[in-house]
């Protein structure tokens, strides 16, 4: 059930074309940087999906895709939580080099939670690459090598990032309005 009318947009933060340009950039980046390696792209479901998708058919290397579920669990409104891995793996990683594929970097705890995960699981190496990053709101620092666009300290939706399960498929990234008092 809703909770009321859900907000909408205020405007377009990133349009498609920035938004493919920028994939083809950064697919770029990793082909050369993983050269004569299979990479396996590992996405944090379920908002990670569609820039997953977009990265993998752009990047001209040997590719493998996995997935991770999470859910975390916060004792008041808007407080970082406490995070646990709700789907797993389905393949081992031992010995692949591994991309992490984030749609948002937020605060950096989940994904710090995350690395120290997969570290354990003995890949030969570990990076992210993530589609938006808000630094701003960064609690901790994990390292973040491939990184889209950097945005504000706003809520953002679209291109697989959601409100309440919603907009996901836009295929372009936008601010919401902000909820009026």
């Amino acid at each position: 059930m809703s909770e009321g009318p859900v907000p909408g947009i205020e405007r377009v933060l990133f349009t498609e074309e920035q938004i493919d340009q920028r994939i083809r950039e950064v697919a770029a980046e990793i082909s050369r940087d993983y050269q004569g390696k299979t990479v396996k792209l590992i996405g944090v479901l379920k908002g990670s999906v569609f820039f997953l998708t977009a990265l993998a058919r752009r990047i001209e290397i040997p590719v493998k895709i996995d997935f991770l579920g999470i859910s975390s669990f916060s004792n008041r409104s808007g407080a970082p939580g406490v995070v646990r891995i709700a789907k797993d793996l389905d393949d081992a990683i031992e010995g692949d080099d591994v991309l992490m594929v984030e749609d948002i970097v937020d605060t950096g705890l989940t994904l710090r939670y995350l690395l120290q995960t997969l570290s354990g699981r003995g890949p030969n190496s570990l990076a992210v690459c993530t589609f938006l990053d808000r630094n701003s709101r960064r609690i901790v620092q994990p390292p973040v090598r491939y990184r889209c666009f950097e945005i504000p300290d706003r809520f953002v939706v679209g291109f697989g990032l959601d409100y309440n399960q919603l907009y996901r498929n836009l295929n372009y990234v936008a601010v919401m309005e902000r909820k009026r008092s």
